[in-house]
């Protein structure tokens, strides 16, 4: 690879961020070029600091449980600002019936790990209880293909167990069809549990812990909520420190890409600049960092079955509505992260977050931050609303929920058109086809939350794989030229 080699990324989220760094990272005397199409970068990452306030339009977390998000905040050396969850504060409610019931303790996702809190819980009937405890002696399932959520969740826990508890906790992070969400490419480890195991009950015994936790607060409840971890100053943290790490010249927002195309071993790109110029350019390699319809649009050219397998990804959209108010204004304390509704509820809201309840300094003094999510894949109808009734529906859930009785301090409304992947099932059957299919076009990566994760970990992840792999094609062109 000689010095002049030039690569493209087209994308200025996380994604394509991280790919820029990891570039450089593997070979810093590589020519980068990073196109963005906003007038900002960090995709759906924004923070803003208002009147005390810490708002997040987007993601307001990571997990640490997998190690690219935590490995990159240590490259970047920012891992020194991450915080904790709030430990006395984790917890999460549901709604059923227009109440809210807490999640019975040690109910993760879809794996109870304590039997008591369970018989002991009202959000399920007798019967209910008693179908989920007998998960136990539920045969595994000798079919090893894929299969939807509510396929496994029904198969294991029963209906009511799905609807009340396991449909909400799990739309609340991929706000998904639960009868077409795959758990192969999403709960994965659930269905290996089933295997290994015979059951999830019994994977919890197998795999208990051998000492009661320390500090003496109660169990999370919902997710394993002390995996994750936030910088103390916000997300926007992460993107300003990766761009920082990179050479300005090679960083360009206002663009947009109309064509990719490949000739003669170049990539050759064409773009529209911030002030309306057509630009061409041909790069030695391309990572497409780009959401996977508007990556089909580039691929359709010149591998159409890639293209198609890229558009058929469908992807939701969701509002989420945030509201800083007095908690003296609240006749229900927020006692918990957040809570879920079941579809079934039929409400608008889908789920909660109290931000100010995770995490410290996100809302001032006897003042409460909380984010409330409306749309997703199943009322996608309710972003045909304008802003002033998405934000009443908001208050009117806060209300009726928690007896809220005042006007916030504090509104704002962020809407993500077509922001989220739905993994359906056979999705990653679906992504190793064209993963093969990408091996014509050695040249070209793809990174991005459409593929193998929605999460920032596994959107880091894919960026690590994008970037060695067109280092890899770059030194390999190189050492075929010296030969």
């Amino acid at each position: 690879m000689s010095r002049g080699s030039r690569v493209a990324i087209l994308g200025g989220g996380i994604s394509g961020l991280a790919a820029a760094f990891y570039v450089r990272r593997l070979w810093p005397e590589i020519e980068l070029h990073l196109f963005e199409q906003s007038s900002s970068f960090g995709g759906v990452i924004r923070t803003e600091h208002v009147d005390g306030f810490l708002v997040e339009y987007g993601p307001d977390m990571f997990s640490t449980e997998e190690p690219w998000a935590v490995e990159l905040c240590q490259q970047l050396g920012i891992d020194d600002q991450l915080v904790g969850t709030l430990e006395q504060h984790r917890r999460a409610l549901v709604v059923w019936q227009g109440r809210l019931y807490p999640v019975p303790e040690g109910f993760v996702l879809l794996q109870p790990r304590k039997m008591w809190p369970i018989l002991a819980s009202s959000l399920l009937s007798l019967k209910g209880r008693m179908r989920l405890l007998a998960e136990c002696l539920v045969p595994p399932r000798t079919d090893t293909g894929d299969e939807s959520l509510a396929s496994f969740a029904i198969r294991r826990f029963g209906q009511e167990a799905f609807e009340r508890l396991i449909q909400p906790l799990v739309s609340g992070i991929y706000t998904a069809d639960p009868y077409q969400l795959s758990m192969e490419a999403t709960m994965q480890r659930f269905r290996q549990m089933e295997q290994q195991y015979g059951g999830l009950i019994r994977a919890a015994w197998r795999l208990r812990p051998r000492s009661k936790q320390p500090g003496g607060h109660r169990s999370a409840s919902g997710a394993r909520y002390g995996l994750f971890v936030a910088p103390k100053e916000g997300m926007q943290t992460l993107v300003d420190a990766l761009v920082q790490q990179l050479p300005g010249g090679s960083l360009r927002t206002g663009c947009r890409v109309h064509q990719l195309s490949p000739s003669e071993g170049k990539w050759h790109l064409h773009w529209t600049n911030r002030d309306g110029q057509c630009c061409d350019q041909a790069f030695d390699a391309v990572v497409v960092a780009l959401p996977n319809d508007l990556a089909a649009q580039l691929l359709k050219p010149f591998d159409v079955p890639a293209a198609n397998l890229l558009a058929a990804i469908p992807r939701s959209s969701a509002a989420i509505a945030v509201l800083g108010i007095r908690t003296a204004d609240l006749a229900r304390p927020l006692d918990g992260f957040g809570y879920v509704c079941p579809l079934v509820e039929n409400r608008r809201v889908l789920a909660g977050s109290f931000a100010s309840m995770k995490f410290p300094g996100r809302a001032p003094p006897d003042h409460a931050l909380v984010r409330l999510f409306l749309g997703g894949a199943c009322q996608p109808e309710l972003l045909e609303a304008d802003d002033q009734q998405l934000l009443a529906w908001a208050r009117e859930e806060l209300e009726t929920l928690f007896g809220y009785r005042g006007t916030p301090v504090l509104e704002r409304l962020v809407r993500w058109y077509r922001a989220m992947p739905q993994y359906h099932v056979g999705h990653l059957d679906r992504i190793a086809t064209l993963e093969r299919l990408l091996e014509a076009h050695p040249g070209l990566a793809l990174a991005g939350n459409a593929y193998r994760g929605v999460g920032i970990p596994q959107c880091i992840r894919s960026a690590q794989q994008a970037a060695a792999r067109v280092v890899q094609y770059l030194q390999g062109r190189r050492g075929s030229a010296a030969s």
